[in-house]
């Protein structure tokens, strides 16, 4: 990779106005995996203008034109998968065969996903003798995170260059080297200049700046609750649609008629994924009173077997987190559990054996916490599950609900009708009902401070399109 130290703009490879750089720390062994440049407004201002300057055009291509274009990326991406997965690995930390298998074909699969929704999108809509059409909202301004790269990248940049939007993207400066990947690989499918500009940089510089631009007409952020309350308030200002999908502290409700072995390995190892960085992690685990021992004896074997290493190593389960801050943060709410008094029944404080370099994490597991704990009212984004106990079906809908958050939950039974029942009781944007895996032709986001709008699927066409009404344009 040779564009470290550079942005890409109106189709080019350019040099940024300032001077300011930024190690990117490889997580597994902390040394400096490349050095990149931080943007300035200046920086922002050029990307704005190349973008607003390619709307003209883009947003009259045809929709043969755009599923052409698509067509091209996913084919330049199929090349550059192992370039993807290294880059992801690399830059956050997780173990090579998800960063392939899982980070890295997430991305083609919000291309692929895109392009089969475009084909049949109804952009135009009959009422009488209006006309009622979907168009491209204009300018976008995207900001993804460091956990999931590739996945938050291509679930805003597929849906927008299928809509005919141009954009801005600001990749996290944790997790940068990925997004340079996918430039390029943007670049090598030809799309036309301006439609795609990347600027690297934090947030208080070039996130703040992206999100107040009077140019920029919408906002799509990814990250923390509380930099998307930044980003909606720095877009006040220009009634600019601002579209959040923030954090969560999911349930995950184990029903008394389950098999519980079965469903506490599904609920340890879906917590842990990703060492537990993913905003949809299933962290407070929900089980009957009564089970509480039982549960804890089987979810103390499962966790045993999540191994935390390297990740290039092959019988690695669990990588680092992704940064020394989110490492500090983790370990400040794991003493937080101790010091509240709920049981630790595995891991805890400090590194594992074996490897004091590289921001590592014990698995942990907590036993009988209640729901005012910190550790189930917080998301500690890391590998840390909270069991807590409940008294009957209605107790546990009420603690799963008892939240500020609302992006996912999870809820298994015996019996399907009532695992329906209980899905359809939870406050939260999505439900994984007896283990179900996700669709990314679904609508993924989330309820409360989880944020609004939503990504994936043709759901996720609709924050990129405005709604126009021609009155007389079929006049009977």
């Amino acid at each position: 990779m040779s564009h470290e130290k550079q942005f890409y703009i109106n189709g080019q490879w350019v040099s940024p106005k300032g001077d300011k750089t930024l190690d990117v720390i490889n997580p597994a062994d902390e040394s400096v995996a490349a050095t990149i440049a931080l943007g300035n407004h200046e920086d922002v201002d050029l990307a704005v203008a190349a973008a607003r300057e390619a709307f003209d055009s883009y947003s009259q291509a045809s929709r043969e034109e755009r599923i052409a274009l698509l067509e091209r990326i996913i084919e330049v991406f199929k090349k550059r998968m192992n370039d993807v997965a290294e880059a992801i690995s690399t830059e956050m930390g997780a173990p090579s065969k998800l960063a392939k298998v899982a980070q890295a074909a997430s991305g083609l699969g919000h291309f692929a996903t895109a392009l089969e929704v475009l084909k049949e999108y109804e952009f135009d809509e009959e009422i009488g003798t209006t006309l009622v059409t979907k168009e491209p909202i204009g300018v976008c301004g995207l900001i993804t995170p460091w956990n999931w790269p590739m996945n938050q990248l291509t679930c805003k940049v597929a849906p927008a260059l299928a809509t005919g939007c141009t954009m801005v993207l600001k990749p996290s400066e944790v997790a940068p080297l990925s997004a340079l990947v996918l430039a390029e690989i943007l670049d090598e499918a030809g799309v036309p200049a301006g439609v795609f500009n990347m600027v690297n940089g934090d947030g208080p510089t070039v996130g703040a700046a992206m999100s107040a631009h009077p140019d920029i007409d919408m906002m799509s952020f990814t990250g923390s609750t509380a930099a998307g309350r930044l980003v909606m308030k720095s877009g006040a200002d220009t009634i600019k649609r601002v579209a959040l999908e923030l954090g969560g502290k999911s349930a995950n409700i184990l029903l008394d008629d389950v098999d519980f072995e079965k469903s506490v390995k599904h609920a340890v190892f879906s917590c842990m994924n990703n060492t537990g960085q993913s905003c949809n992690a299933p962290t407070r685990l929900l089980v009957p009173n009564d089970q509480m021992d039982a549960v804890a004896d089987m979810a103390a074997k499962v966790c045993a077997k999540v191994k935390p290493g390297h990740p290039k190593a092959e019988d690695t389960v669990m990588g680092p987190v992704a940064s020394k801050a989110q490492w500090s943060k983790i370990q400040d709410l794991i003493q937080a559990g101790i010091d509240e008094g709920a049981k630790l029944l595995a891991g805890g404080p400090g590194k594992p054996e074996g490897l004091e370099t590289g921001f590592y994490v014990k698995p942990t597991v907590f036993t009988h916490v209640t729901n005012d704990m910190t550790i189930a009212r917080e998301e500690i984004f890391g590998p840390v599950l909270s069991i807590i106990g409940y008294a009957d079906e209605d107790d546990a809908v009420r603690i799963a609900n008892d939240t500020r958050y609302g992006l996912s939950g999870y809820v298994s039974s015996g019996d399907l009708d009532r695992a329906r029942k209980v899905a359809r009781r939870m406050r939260t944007g999505m439900i994984h009902i007896n283990g179900a895996a996700g669709d990314n032709k679904a609508p993924f986001g989330g309820y409360k401070e989880s944020g609004n709008g939503r990504e994936w699927g043709h759901h996720g066409f609709e924050d990129f399109l405005e709604i126009k009404s021609m009155f007389g344009y079929n006049p009977k």
